[in-house]
């Protein structure tokens, strides 16, 4: 007779923690930048809370702390219980993935507000840190890989491929992005030059988006929303599909992002051309998270954890959509370089992203302590809709402050001058920067509501008396 598995929950519970405090790190800053935007005395003249020093911090705080944390623990979890396994290489090799990755966000959270960088979009991090997040990643993909092949199940449970796509993809692009000649400690030159540079840079940040961002998260998707739907995924067949037309189109879509610039035509071509096939797979995964419900459409009003799941499949789709629309040139000419990008990242950081985790750690985390449920119904309920009413006033003020600019900026008068200058773009923009503040700060207390939820959930049993009759759908 097999015995049950004994798994290691441990470092999922460090990492759960961590992303919500991560989580509410990352997004104080952002809410801080964007207050600058809106009032540069705030940066008191003190070069370190510069825009341009917090901004990269704000970046890499949401995606690898925030973000990171979250994808490392789900599918610490995720594999275990899908393989019937527990993490190989014991407690040791899984405590050194988690302390070794919170040692490279400390450092990289100290070294950017310093002017210690590597300038390059979400690959800020110097060599010395990056040579940190290598070993920390091989150990992850050793835990992760080896205990797929301890399982005692013959099947690979389709979020496993995900996730696995995630860590093989991301491990490449870190590697090849951040090849460089060191000078000093603390400086050094990338292998690469001019056009070069910047391609490998998009391919680097693009496949960032793609891999981390999307393929880790969707894993999380094919897990966590038919465990708390309470229902098998939509179709399996449809699942399949979607893996393997995402990871074989997703690599050469980068240069997209380098519209009228020195980059060949062809290369802009060819982005842009698997940008808009992109659109396929990621709106049949968007689906098949959706339909998942079909028959239990009624947990979508008595469930919150249900619809903070399903509202990010919304958002996915939406982002899925329009990333391919900006991808084509003649829309590009008019959304390059104007805050319509920042709305457009934002739609797939918060709405997708962020909604899809904070819906996963909710189902996640009562079961990692014991508890029936979260200590507060009401409470995620309060967050949801705090953090829907935050995404929705972010991502709309800068989707109409990014036309307003595009607009203005090409606009000319009948003798061939600009009728408007960039100043004058920048002042009819204020408005729409303090809509985008009030929509960040909504979504910070959405994640401080979060917290303090989790920390009532978690304390000693005998003091956690949840204040509500348990939910109607468990996962």
């Amino acid at each position: 007779m097999e015995t049950t598995p004994q798994y290691n929950d441990t470092v999922v519970r460090q990492f759960a923690i961590a992303t919500v405090v991560w989580g509410i790190v990352g997004m104080a800053v952002g809410v801080l930048i964007a207050a600058q935007l809106l009032f540069p005395a705030l940066n008191f003249d003190v070069p370190w809370l510069s825009f341009g020093r917090l901004r990269p911090l704000h970046t890499n705080a949401v995606i690898f702390a925030f973000g990171g944390c979250a994808l490392i623990g789900t599918s610490l979890h995720v594999v275990q219980r899908t393989c019937g396994a527990s993490l190989f290489g014991g407690r040791r090799l899984a405590g050194f993935v988690f302390w070794g990755w919170q040692l490279a966000i400390v450092a990289v959270a100290i070294t950017l507000p310093l002017g210690i960088t590597q300038s390059k979009e979400y690959a800020e991090a110097e060599w010395p840190i990056d040579l940190l997040i290598t070993a920390v990643w091989v150990a992850y993909a050793v835990v992760f890989f080896g205990t797929i092949a301890m399982r005692r199940v013959k099947h690979i449970y389709v979020a496993n491929w995900f996730y696995g796509a995630f860590i093989v993809a991301v491990a490449l692009l870190h590697i090849v992005n951040n090849i460089v000649i060191p000078t000093s400690l603390w400086k050094s030159y990338p292998v690469y030059a001019g056009a070069v540079d910047a391609m490998v840079q998009w391919w680097y940040g693009h496949n960032a988006v793609g891999f981390f961002l999307t393929a880790g998260f969707l894993g999380m998707m094919y897990y966590y929303v038919p465990k708390q739907a309470e229902r098998p995924i939509y179709s399996y067949r449809l699942s399949v599909v979607h893996f393997w037309a995402l990871i074989s189109i997703y690599m050469w879509a980068g240069p997209h992002h380098l519209h009228w610039t020195a980059l060949p035509e062809w290369a802009q071509s060819i982005g842009m051309v698997f940008s808009l096939i992109l659109l396929a797979p990621s709106w049949g995964g968007m689906i098949n998270g959706i339909m998942t419900l079909s028959g239990a459409w009624d947990k979508l009003r008595d469930d919150p954890i249900i619809r903070f799941l399903i509202v990010s499949l919304s958002f996915y789709g939406m982002s899925t959509f329009e990333g391919p629309m900006m991808s084509v040139k003649t829309v590009n000419a008019l959304s390059h370089y104007t805050d319509w990008t920042i709305g457009h990242v934002h739609a797939g950081a918060l709405g997708w992203v962020a909604f899809i985790t904070v819906g996963s750690l909710y189902a996640l985390i009562p079961k990692l302590w014991g508890r029936e449920q979260m200590y507060s119904v009401k409470a995620i309920s309060a967050h949801f809709w705090v953090a829907t009413i935050g995404v929705v006033l972010y991502i709309a003020s800068m989707w109409i402050a990014g036309v307003m600019q595009g607009l203005m900026w090409r606009a000319t008068n009948a003798d061939g001058t600009l009728t408007y200058s960039f100043v004058q773009s920048l002042e009819a923009t204020y408005p729409y920067y303090a809509v985008r503040l009030t929509g960040g700060v909504l979504f910070l207390v959405g994640m401080l509501i979060m917290a303090w939820n989790v920390y009532m959930t978690i304390r000693p049993a005998e003091r956690a008396v949840a204040v509500e009759r348990p939910q109607t759908a468990q996962g």
